[in-house]
């Protein structure tokens, strides 16, 4: 574990595990969580021989809870520093939700060797809210919600939303697993309340449209059909038609939290991509 610091001053906590001289894959997190919310993908991806790196985004987890920068292009920013520190050649960047808006901006704009592959996950691209351009996105009364509910009670509404949509818990049948609600309520209350308000705006409102028509490299762009976070119609197959080397995988039924409800099936398949 280690951190790196921004040109305002603002820490980015980070844990980087396995050999050095091994191909990285670079996990970025979904709002409002943390590095944590990688643990099944980075011990599977290590004991496959890889160097894997998760960080905490600024205003979350452990990193400083800075008073501005909570927008996608900081963001980015931020990761920049990282790989740069740590001098990063050929890697996989691996975004979930909020994170995959963060790869997009980022591979988009990112030093020429930096970047392998990528990987977007339940991925918040190419943009969630509603306008004449996109008329297929969530109003943007949904997204004043979310902010109206955080400002009033963070708690329970973090309560909310991993006890039902996120991992899709609230469906008839469906099997519950209260560590993952337990988790997921820990890593978001770690983090501070501006960052997380802030970030609602940055991640429903931010066009990737460009950003993902810029980026070469080789993207998976994988997303479950009853995604009740980012809808799938009007996110992921627009991504893969957007980008030049993109690949897209639809998971039948599967949730917006599908990395922890179905890791076997997600890791499996990463796997695949990033080796073949």
């Amino acid at each position: 574990m280690g951190t790196v610091t921004a040109p305002d001053g603002t820490t980015i906590f980070y844990k980087d595990w396995g050999p050095r001289d091994a191909r990285p894959i670079v996990f970025h997190h979904g709002w409002p969580l943390s590095a944590d919310d990688w643990d099944n993908q980075m011990l599977f991806f290590l004991a496959q021989g890889f160097r894997v790196i998760a960080h905490d985004r600024r205003g979350h987890g452990r990193s400083s809870q800075s008073a501005a920068g909570h927008e996608m292009d900081t963001y980015a920013a931020d990761v920049a520093v990282l790989t740069g520190e740590l001098d990063l050649r050929d890697a996989v960047h691996i975004g979930h939700s909020t994170g995959g808006g963060e790869v997009a901006r980022y591979v988009a704009r990112a030093e020429p060797g930096r970047v392998g592959k990528a990987v977007l996950l339940s991925a918040v691209p190419p943009v969630m809210v509603k306008s004449e351009s996109n008329p297929g996105g969530l109003p943007i009364e949904v997204f004043d919600g979310f902010r109206a509910s955080l400002a009033a009670n963070r708690a329970h509404f973090y309560i909310e939303v991993s006890s039902g949509p996120f991992y899709g818990f609230n469906r008839p049948g469906a099997e519950v697993s209260q560590g993952l609600i337990d988790n997921w309520w820990r890593q978001g209350m770690a983090g501070a309340a501006n960052a997380h308000y802030e970030c609602i705006k940055a991640f429903s409102e931010t066009d990737f449209t460009e950003d993902l028509e810029q980026i070469d490299v080789p993207v998976l762009v994988a997303h479950g059909t009853d995604d009740q976070i980012v809808p799938y119609a009007d996110s992921a197959p627009l991504s893969a038609a957007l980008l030049k080397h993109g690949t897209l995988k639809t998971y039948e039924g599967f949730p917006h939290g599908m990395p922890a409800t179905h890791p076997d099936v997600l890791n499996r398949d990463i796997l695949e991509f990033v080796t073949s």
